[in-house]
């Protein structure tokens, strides 16, 4: 257990009818990429890893039965998270609010926070009675996480740093805004646009419209978003990242998905009571 990296998360090693391992841990690519990644290699790993990109199939993989239906009609896609309602509420109603103004499809799908429950059904249910947004079910939320952990895991298995490789480096910033309280947005296209912010900066873009609204008329919404999230300046902002050891490996070096400085490596503890 101690040369395969076992902490406490299931792991599975795959060998070969020799008895020579051939993954230190298959359960990433099964969560990847599912029955198609068999046999289960590391060869089969990384020759995966070449043909992909950070696309919106990647990320919501097969959770959304929807998405199809919305790119196929040009609909601008907004996944979402975090546990606070009131963030909730106002983002999604100025976001409908911006949409409607640019006269632009728009599919907003909650898809609510890792390792937190109780909290996220309570949420959920709030914004389904509110009908504010599609909402996922608890094993979407719970898959959709392990998911983006595994691809970390993946990657740091195969030696990807976050400077090279343009997938890793959105996978963490996912997973840094996810460690914080605070909500958070990406935005799709089925062209494969897209932007991503936390939650204070795309909030204030959303209330702010008439400042870029004109933009977004000419270049488009998400190109235009994505000018005027660039133009905020945060120099105050927290931002965390908890990593669950798994034997996965964890990165020596990782940037803030802020400002993109190093970050200073601590180690945190934290026992969920839900």
């Amino acid at each position: 257990m101690e040369v395969w990296g076992f902490v406490k998360k299931p792991i599975a090693v795959t060998l070969d009818p020799q008895g020579k391992v051939l993954c230190p841990n298959a359960l990433n690519m099964m969560w990847i990429w599912g029955n198609s990644a068999f046999p289960f290699s590391s060869e089969k790993e990384e020759s995966f890893w070449k043909v992909e990109a950070w696309t919106l199939e990647l990320l919501v993989d097969r959770l959304e039965p929807n998405l199809p239906t919305w790119v196929s009609q040009q609909k601008v896609v907004c996944f979402y998270g975090g546990v606070q309602m009131e963030w909730i509420e106002s983002f999604t109603t100025a976001t409908k609010g911006v949409a409607k103004a640019l006269d632009i499809g728009l599919e907003m799908v909650y898809v609510g926070k890792n390792n937190a429950k109780e909290r996220v059904k309570k949420i959920t249910g709030l914004i389904k009675e509110k009908q504010l947004s599609h909402a996922w079910e608890d094993e979407n939320v719970w898959f959709f996480w392990n998911r983006l952990e595994s691809m970390l895991y993946s990657k740091t298995q195969h030696g990807k740093t976050i400077e090279n490789d343009v997938i890793k480096q959105e996978v963490m910033t996912m997973l840094a805004y996810d460690g914080s309280e605070n909500g958070w947005a990406v935005f799709f296209t089925g062209s494969d646009e897209m932007v991503r912010a936390n939650g204070e900066k795309v909030l204030s873009s959303m209330k702010s419209f008439d400042e870029w609204e004109k933009l977004a008329k000419q270049m488009g919404f998400i190109p235009a978003l994505r000018k005027h999230l660039d133009g905020i300046t945060d120099d105050h902002h927290c931002t965390r990242l908890i990593l669950p050891g798994n034997g996965g490996g964890i990165p020596e070096r990782v940037q803030c998905a802020e400002c993109g400085r190093p970050m200073e490596m601590y180690f945190m503890y934290r026992c969920c009571v839900e």
